[in-house]
């Protein structure tokens, strides 16, 4: 049988913790959202949210 191999953004006790965020944007001109996606730290989860 074949091995599967997984990657992971953080091992454990080692390395920084990460999160996904996802911004809906809407545009001005047609009125549809867009999304925007990001994988930041989690210490500036708020300070990204907070950015446009």
């Amino acid at each position: 049988m074949a091995k599967k191999v997984v990657a992971t953004l953080k091992k454990e006790g080692s390395g920084k913790t990460f999160a996904k965020v996802i911004k809906a944007i809407k545009s001005s001109e047609t009125g549809a959202y867009t999304f925007k996606e990001e994988i930041v730290p989690v210490d500036l989860v708020q300070e990204t949210l907070k950015s446009n």
